[in-house]
């Protein structure tokens, strides 16, 4: 007879709940629920789970013969990252395979000090790393290994990270795992994590991620073994499943290997509870976007639910206490709600919910329950919504009963408008045990559905979890198209669905993605992500779902019992915005970190959409700064007219600069350039300041590098496609920046002495790109300070750092709502565009440049379309062009402020378009309107028609340095 009954259990900070479900009856009004429960966490998970289980089986007289799976979701794994947790967090080696590259940027930079210390132990730089097109950048040096792996023994670090350039697409020479066996040998007791198992690209990212999950190996491991005990005693032979991130399941013994796959299953198993939950009802339609609102005791999270049946998966990049990574995460946000939120009066005499709570205390310290704390809870026991302690306690002791309720309704119609994808309104499903708090009816939902057992969803949607696999590759499309591949593709991904469990005839294709390479001919990235239900027929080897007996009997986790962490370092102090001040010494501006970070994100701002993102190169410098080096900055007019200006810059596709960071390319181009020239410049100068190339300057400028001043100001003011759309090419027609020199870092240097036109130049260093890697070095030869002077658009470093400020002045005062306008004031010549919501994206990739076009909805329904290359062109409502390069279309994350370059655009995301008048140094000639212009990128239908009135922005030392 088989097998059909399956337990859920979630095992949360506060309760562990518990679900018995038989899915052969999802259809009958039971939805096949034969029994549930609630009990406390335990310090040991396996008593919790254990005494849910068992009080399940007393109650349902259910056959443990007869449970074919146990699948359990826990937030036990990134409890001990977010506490800092000593005892379950392990010390960490990192071994990088990348040759040259990736020398000044070492793991943890960008950490939270204590976590950083904590943690990271130990790394390390071999041989080794692939290029964008799979060569080898160099192969890997076994000799190099085995002296790492000794140095690691000697230094009882016991967990190791291997991490490999652009190891996610090496299905080839499979470098990582090379690495690992040779490690192996002479280190047997190190648990090992490839980077290239645990996410994708992005080399830091992915780094990041692997160090937390070879961190909570030891603790995960001993976690998943207590889960293993707990069912042993309980009987119960069957395969143990950990629910992931995004929906899926993973048999326990894999997810001991990664279990920050886990981190935040919590929410997730929410959301597919509850749409388990409403299956076949007659107000949900089939296939339909839903918006799941969980709200607990302390917290309401809010998901979308695709119509897949999966959560919306949240943008590349997600931190987790402090840290940076790029593995599958789900977009949930949270607001302080629940029912023990704790409700006051202020001082002003409005009510307050929130966002601190009674939590778990709510039993001893709500009113209604004979405690002293007004909460939630009260009110809506006061208002005859839930049946729970003693109404006497609150009734005509609480006001402001309808002032609760409105505020109550305004809270969740607010986080629930900020996750919609469109205007349209759309059904809410209200689940957990804080759901009685909610109203009925909400603005922006179509319908809301209290389900029943919603108390119990992430119970149910770790009992109904499925199979997936997912492949993100980037694959050639010169011979084959887009279709073919993606098509291949979609088979590899559903293959794999099945490798990992799923029974072949449930499996399907749920996620695509197609995503065109900048400046790389014919490759593309493409994204797959298929899923199935577990094929319970499947015979699994028995150390797959059962414990060795000698463990079952011994889980004591006292060894991993919580401990403060304790240590003398701490986090930089936040500064006061409204007071600081930056440093002018003389006439020239020392950058502190403060004002790095401001310029950062100026300078993706300013990107209008490309230059990549100056993250990196933000952490580059600041490294930098921190070893000792010293960013001078001064104003052009400070310039002799007989100064030599250097310029350099990276050249190629963002997708490798995130993945093969720099080594010391950057540097080798300016030392061949000069060596050749037997010239010695005076200062340096950014190409331009929008995206990552906005850092360079600063960062060839440095102390430690060629300590020369770095120019207040570029030569675009924004970001372009290619390097001839420069104020120098608008003035000259004659080539300007020869001698000019490219180096991949990989021992290749390109020199050209001479060209008919900075075009030609552009077009063959263009080609060449693609044989050194897809990314290289430029150094552009000098000019003089009088020409500087009179070519270069002024003060953008300045702009840069006003623009960062304003961002994070925003956040400190809880006013991003009006981020926008803050920037536009700042620059002084500009304004707010549009805002809304992207509800389409298009690309393709022609001549190396990715072309599209971006769509965004606003809350009226009107729309504004972008069509990009690169960098966004034009901004169109309508039929109407609002604004048209030179003058920048920026778009901006409404959540945050930081800008979201064309790349990231996705399917919903909250953004504002700011429009921001260029320098005259474009408007003032024709010839600057042909290269900057609509012209420029072929539009020639379209008349460029200023924004507005050109304002020169401010100095930072003419402004600072006055005051002292």
């Amino acid at each position: 007879m088989p097998r059909n009954l399956r337990i859920g259990v979630d095992v949360g900070g506060t309760n562990t709940d518990g679900v018995i479900l038989d899915p052969t009856r999802s259809s009958e009004p039971s939805r096949g629920i034969i029994a549930w429960h609630k009990a406390p966490t335990t310090s040991n998970p396996s008593d919790g789970i254990n005494n849910a289980i068992t009080a399940m089986f007393q109650e349902s007289k259910v056959n443990p013969e007869d449970v074919a799976s146990v699948t359990i979701g826990t937030t036990h794994f990134i409890n001990a990252v977010v506490e800092g947790d000593q005892a379950r967090l392990a010390r960490v080696a990192v071994v990088r395979l990348c040759g040259p590259f990736a020398k000044s940027v070492p793991p943890g930079i960008d950490w939270p000090v204590r976590l950083r210390n904590l943690i990271c132990a130990y790394h390390c730089r071999v041989d080794g790393g692939l290029e964008v097109d799979g060569e080898l950048i160099s192969e890997i040096n076994e000799s190099q290994i085995r002296e790492q792996a000794e140095i690691i023994k000697s230094k009882v670090i016991t967990s190791v990270v291997i991490n490999g350039i652009f190891s996610p697409i090496d299905i080839v020479h499979k470098q990582e795992e090379t690495a690992a066996a040779i490690f192996r040998e002479c280190y047997p007791e190190a648990d090992i994590v490839l980077s290239k198992d645990v996410a994708n690209l992005g080399f830091l990212e992915r780094e990041n991620a692997a160090i937390l999950n070879a961190s909570i190996l030891p603790f995960a491991r001993k976690t998943i073994t207590s889960f293993h005990s707990a069912i042993a005693r309980l009987g119960l032979k069957c395969p143990v499943f950990i629910t992931q991130n995004d929906g899926t399941i993973l048999l326990a013994s894999k997810a001991s290997e990664l279990p920050i796959r886990t981190f935040s299953s919590g929410p997730t198993n929410s959301m597919r509870g509850a749409a388990f939950l409403t299956q076949n009802f007659n107000d949900v339609k089939e296939n339909e976007a839903m918006m799941v609102v969980d709200i607990g005791g302390t917290t309401t999270d809010v998901g979308l639910l695709l119509a897949n049946g999966f959560p919306r998966q949240a943008a590349a990049f997600s931190e987790i206490s402090g840290v940076r990574t790029n593995f599958s995460y789900p977009d949930v946000r949270s607001i302080g709600l629940g029912g023990g939120s704790i409700v006051r009066r202020r001082e002003d005499g409005t009510l307050s919910i929130g966002p601190d709570s009674v939590g778990y205390q709510l039993p001893r310290k709500a009113r209604v329950f004979g405690g002293n704390v007004i909460t939630a809870t009260d009110y809506t026991v006061l208002a005859g919504r839930c049946e729970i302690g003693d109404r006497s306690l609150v009734l005509g002791k609480l006001d402001g009963l309808e002032e609760f309720k409105t505020m109550v309704k305004r809270m969740l119609e607010r986080i629930i408008d900020t996750m919609k994808t469109s205007a349209d309104d759309i059904p809410v499903l209200l689940v957990g045990g804080g759901a009685v708090i909610a109203p009925d009816e909400l603005k922006g939902a179509s319908r809301v559905i209290k389900p029943e057992w919603s108390g119990v969803a992430n119970a149910i949607g770790a009992a109904t979890a499925r199979v997936s696999g997912v492949i993100d590759t980037i694959q050639s499309t010169e011979l084959k198209a887009s279709a073919q591949v993606m098509e291949e593709i979609s088979k590899t991904a559903i293959q794999k669905a099945i490798d990992n469990g799923a029974k072949a005839e449930t499996v399907q294709v749920v996620e695509m993605d197609h995503l065109p390479l900048q400046y790389i001919a014919n490759k593309s990235r493409f994204i797959v992500k298929a899923v199935g239900d577990f094929d319970f027929d499947r015979e699994l080897s028995r150390d797959q779902y059962l414990v060795p007996e000698e463990v079952a009997k011994e889980d004591e986790m006292s060894e991993f019992e919580k401990q403060t962490l304790k240590t003398d370092e701490v986090e930089l102090e936040e500064v006061n915005i409204s007071t600081y001040k930056p440093h002018i010494q003389g006439r020239e501006w020392i950058i502190s970190e403060t004002d790095l970070a401001w310029i950062s994100t100026g300078c993706y701002i300013l990107g209008t959409g490309g230059g990549g993102s100056p993250y990196g190169h933000m952490l580059r410098l600041r490294e930098i700064m921190r070893s000792g080096g010293v960013v001078r900055v001064i104003s052009p007019e400070d310039l002799q007219d007989t100064d030599l200006v250097a310029c350099g810059g990276g050249k190629g596709s963002p997708t490798v600069s995130i993945e093969k960071l720099p080594g010391d390319e950057m540097m080798q181009s300016q030392n061949e350039l000069y060596d050749y020239m037997k010239v010695t410049p005076n200062a340096v100068i950014a190409l331009e300041i929008g995206g990552g190339n906005g850092l360079q300057g600063m960062i060839l400028g440095a102390s430690t590098n060629m300590n020369l001043p770095t120019v207040d100001g570029d030569w675009m003011g924004r970001a372009y496609p290619v390097a001839w759309q420069t104020t120098p090419v608008v003035f000259e027609t004659k080539p300007v920046f020869l001698p000019s020199t490219i180096c991949d870092g990989n021992g290749n240097v390109m020199l050209m002495k001479e060209a008919k036109s900075e075009l030609m130049v552009e077009r063959a260093f263009r080609a060449a790109l693609s044989q050194m890697g897809s990314h290289v070095a430029c150094a552009k030869g000098p000019v003089t300070g009088a020409n500087a002077k009179k070519w270069v658009v002024e003060y953008t470093i300045s702009l840069s750092w006003r623009i960062g400020r304003a961002v994070a002045l925003s956040r400190r005062l809880n006013r991003i709502g009006t981020v926008a306008e803050s920037i536009i004031e700042e620059v002084g010549s500009g304004k707010v565009l549009f805002r809304g919501k992207i509800v389409g994206v298009e690309r393709s990739l022609r001549m190396g440049h990715v072309y599209g076009e971006v769509v965004i909805e606003g809350e009226g329904g009107e729309k504004m379309k972008i069509p990009f290359k690169n960098e966004n062109i034009v901004a169109i409502v309508g039929e109407e062009v609002v604004c048209s390069v030179p003058d920048l279309i920026c778009v901006i994350d409404a959540q945050n402020g930081e800008a979201i370059g064309t790349p990231e655009y996705r399917y919903g995301l909250l953004v504002v378009v700011l429009g921001i008048v260029a320098s005259e140094k474009w408007t003032s000639t024709p010839r600057g309107l042909e290269i900057g212009g609509p012209k420029g990128f072929g539009m020639d239908h379209i008349e460029y028609k200023p924004l507005g009135v050109f304002r020169k922005p401010r100095s930072v030392i003419e402004e600072y340095g006055k005051e002292r």
